[in-house]
């Protein structure tokens, strides 16, 4: 992995390795991409808040800060627009150099590269754990009707009819014709007998 220079770059040469180290920093950056889900993220090039202390310690540079910004998504039930705040903390501890052995190698490891820190990754991962798979507009939106797409949360008494099951509608149209009355039926046998 090249780390490569940008605004969640941070350079901790100036630091030095002296345990107790210590530098803050507030910046405002723009968001890089793909900082959520395809349903809910903080848009590309939106404004992040960010607040961060880097410290020294005896393995590294451990990164202790929050961000803020604005993620905007969908309901996934009525798929109206949803725009809310994001407030995240994160905290990481960047490795002065990388694990000498396989054993005590860890996938999660960040290790500092040429003194610089790359706060990209932390902050996408935490924005990802921060944010709902599933965003709903409200706890109980009720979504849109299955049949036609309404949005059941304009109109909650919307319905449309009893359902009836599709193997029996063949029933539901013998009921619909009209029934002979029982002196219809006998003058009708009656008529069928004098024909023989």
């Amino acid at each position: 992995m090249s780390v490569h220079t940008g605004p969640l770059v941070f350079d901790t040469h100036e630091m030095g390795r002296k345990p107790g180290a210590e530098r803050t920093f507030t910046r405002s950056v723009e968001a890089p991409a793909k900082m959520g889900y395809d349903v809910n993220a903080v848009p590309e090039g939106s404004t992040i808040e960010l607040e961060l202390r880097l410290e020294a310690i005896m393995e590294g540079i451990l990164a202790t800060g929050t961000f803020s910004a604005r993620a905007v998504g969908e309901c996934v039930r009525c798929l109206d627009p949803i725009d809310e705040a994001v407030v995240v903390g994160f905290q990481e501890l960047y490795l002065y150099d990388a694990p000498s052995s396989q054993e005590e190698t860890d996938e999660e490891d960040h290790v500092l590269e040429d003194e610089l820190l790359d706060l990209e990754p932390v902050l996408r991962d935490a924005v990802v754990l921060a944010l709902p798979q599933n965003p709903l507009c409200r706890p109980d939106c009720p979504g849109l009707c299955p049949e036609c797409g309404a949005r059941l949360a304009d109109d909650p008494d919307h319905t449309h009819g009893e359902a009836i099951d599709p193997r029996w509608s063949a029933l539901s149209q013998l009921a619909e014709q009209p029934v002979p009355s029982a002196d219809q039926s006998e003058s009708d046998i009656t008529s069928d007998d004098s024909k023989e």
